[in-house]
């Protein structure tokens, strides 16, 4: 059995296959498994709380992780160990989400393109159609993370507090989430996974996109992530398509094209769920397994 796996920091999707490609078992859901934010435990704890998964490990002999927050050599290891002493049997390959985001927008395998990721977080590279190029180190969502759904709830979030917005929308607002200050303050400093709490805010946009607010709001951080992202592959933007992977980005279509005109690229695929064209690539890659 080949596990598949594409995991953001709120929710983590498995897909397992054999030799042959065929799916063995329905679409696995735990919660996102990002090594740089949850500690050796918690990740362990998330994968042995799934009956599925550990009714099936022994027979496991390939596991394909792409995940957030494995972009950096310390916490992409601690996930690799966590995952081989889980699955003992396999071999085990761990990349950043942003290989996913390639590996599921592009429309051949050699194909140039600049890829971005607008989920929980956001991260942009260039792809040359061989090697993965990113000029900017992601410091976190606290710092960066322009466009992504945390962005998004922490603005949201802001303009409530600080009565930026609109009087109908706060009530709305209001009656959605739970936005006691105590509360907030607790799930952001006293809970683990403050990005995806941030990030579970983001849903209100993309119901209540009919106001002016929201399509501000969105473009806002659209142009963010623009200037400070995309634009560091300037040198490429006119020989390439730009694609995007990620719920935030599916969401976000109309306005991504509107933006695209602003900053003068190309848009190509938007991909809501990379884990589908994950599966793709690696069942094209079958003979490399075996």
């Amino acid at each position: 059995m080949i596990l598949i796996v594409d995991s953001g920091s709120t929710k983590c999707d498995w897909i397992s296959v054999d030799s042959q490609g065929h799916q063995l078992l329905d679409k696995i859901h735990t919660k996102g498994l990002n090594p740089a934010i949850l500690k050796e435990e918690e990740l362990s704890n998330i994968i042995n709380s799934n009956p599925e998964l550990i009714s099936h490990k022994t027979d496991v002999t390939h596991v394909f992780f792409y995940g957030a927050g494995c972009g950096t050599e310390k916490p992409r290891l601690l996930l690799k160990q966590v995952l081989q002493s889980i699955f003992n049997k396999a071999l085990v390959e761990v990349k950043e989400d942003t290989f996913a985001a390639v590996r599921a927008t592009i429309n051949h395998e050699n194909e140039a393109a600049v890829v971005c990721i607008l989920g929980t977080g956001s991260n942009c590279s260039y792809f040359d159609g061989e090697v993965l190029h990113q000029r900017v180190s992601s410091l976190g969502y606290t710092i960066m993370d322009d466009a992504a759904g945390n962005y998004y709830g922490k603005q949201l979030i802001r303009d409530y507090y600080f009565n930026h917005m609109p009087e109908n929308l706060k009530i709305l607002f209001a009656q959605k989430y739970h936005i006691d200050a105590d509360e907030i303050k607790y799930n952001l400093y006293k809970q683990p996974n403050p990005n995806a709490y941030l990030a579970s805010f983001a849903e209100f946009m993309f119901t209540h996109k009919d106001s002016e607010y929201i399509k501000n709001l969105i473009k806002k951080g659209l142009r963010e992530f623009s200037k400070n992202m995309i634009l560091q592959y300037s040198d490429v933007l006119k020989a390439v398509p730009v694609h995007f992977a990620g719920s935030i980005a599916y969401f976000s279509k109309d306005e991504i094209l509107e933006i695209a005109e602003e900053f003068h690229f190309k848009v190509g695929n938007i991909v809501r769920r990379p884990i589908d064209g994950l599966v793709k690539y690696h069942i094209n890659q079958l003979d490399s397994w075996k």
